[in-house]
């Protein structure tokens, strides 16, 4: 958590100030659908997007500071998203469930250890049916920079049990660092 903390004292690579273009993508095929959780949602960028679409959002992360950014960018443009600072590997504790859960660059930075735990999770906040929405670098893109790489395999794996598999496609994670971005996995996976 000390290099999240460290990372947004300055302005880090993924805090591209609007919403990733797979997120907004997402939403205009109407595949995000009713109540929104942005898992590590960092400024809100996300949330607010789909907030500004007629989403009820909440977003987590465990930073602080990034939180009251979130909520003063949701309170200067009007938007009704909710922000709280909350260990995201207990999101069960929020004690409700969503429609859709989107994840812009968290999983990737999950340990194996971590994984598991974090998926376990995911079950308590989607009811049966909800989508689980990832966008993670792919082990695609070339090693020396950014975070660890994810393949499907992972992925597959990771989602085994009481999940459905949608679809696993290319995609671009937009960094302010890279004008042409990164190579991702986006994935869409249904609570069963």
């Amino acid at each position: 958590m000390g290099f999240f903390h460290d990372a947004y004292s300055g302005s880090p690579p993924w805090d591209i100030g609007r919403a990733q273009r797979e997120i907004i993508r997402l939403e205009e095929s109407g595949e995000i659908t009713g109540s929104v959780l942005d898992v590590g949602c960092g400024k809100g960028d996300n949330a607010l997007f789909l907030a500004s679409r007629g989403h009820e959002v909440l977003g987590v992360d465990m930073v602080e500071g990034v939180i009251e950014i979130a909520r003063a960018r949701a309170a200067e443009r009007g938007l009704a998203a909710t922000f709280i600072v909350h260990d995201i590997l207990k999101v069960e504790e929020i004690g409700r469930t969503f429609d859709t859960v989107i994840d812009s660059g968290f999983f990737h930075t999950l340990s194996d250890q971590d994984r598991p735990l974090f998926v376990r999770n995911l079950l308590f906040v989607l009811g049966k049916g909800g989508r689980y929405f990832m966008l993670a670098f792919s082990d695609r893109e070339p090693a020396g920079y950014g975070p660890r790489r994810v393949t499907q395999e992972e992925i597959r794996a990771s989602f085994s049990t009481g999940w459905r598999i949608d679809w696993i496609r290319d995609a671009v994670f937009e960094s302010r660092t890279r004008p042409q971005g990164s190579r991702a996995w986006l994935s869409s996976i249904t609570r069963i």
